[in-house]
C-alpha cells in the first residue's frame, strides 16, 4: 500500500522560497509517478507539478513554471518541491499524491490519482 507523506510547509514573504518535500513508503520511486497539487480557499484543486516514475518527464502548470522545480532522491525515497520567488497567489494547502506506474516516462498533473497525503500549509505574507 503507497503512503505519502508531505511536510516542509510554511510561512513565507513574497519572494521567499521553500521547499516542501514528499516521502513515499510502500513503493520505491521507480514505481511510483508522483504529482504536486494544491488547493486554496474556495477555489478548486489545482495541479502544481509531476515527474515520472523514471524521472525523465517533468511538467509544471503555467503559474507556477520558471519558479517551483521537482526534483526526487531515490535513498531517501523522497520528491521535492522548490517553490522560488513566491506569490501571496501560491498560498494553498499543497497535496503529492502518487499513482503505481513502473518506470513510466509520463506524468499528469490532472485528474485524480490512487494516493494522497495528508496535505501542508503554504502561506505567503509579508
Amino acid at each position: 500500500q503507497m503512503q505519502l507523506v508531505e511536510s516542509g510547509g510554511g510561512l513565507a514573504q513574497p519572494g521567499g522560497s521553500l521547499t516542501l518535500s514528499c516521502t513515499v513508503s510502500g513503493f520505491t520511486l521507480d514505481y511510483v509517478a508522483i504529482g504536486w497539487f494544491r488547493q486554496a480557499p474556495g477555489k478548486e484543486r489545482e495541479g502544481v507539478s509531476c515527474i515520472s516514475s523514471n524521472g525523465g518527464s517533468r511538467k509544471y502548470s503555467d503559474s507556477v513554471k520558471g519558479r517551483f522545480t521537482i526534483s526526487r532522491d531515490h535513498g531517501k525515497n523522497t520528491v521535492y518541491l522548490r517553490m522560488d520567488t513566491l506569490k501571496p497567489e501560491d498560498t494553498a494547502v499543497y497535496y503529492c499524491a502518487g499513482e503505481d506506474d513502473y518506470y513510466s516516462d509520463y506524468c499528469r498533473i490532472f485528474g485524480d490519482f490512487g494516493s494522497w497525503g495528508q496535505g501542508t500549509q503554504v502561506t505567503v505574507s509579508s
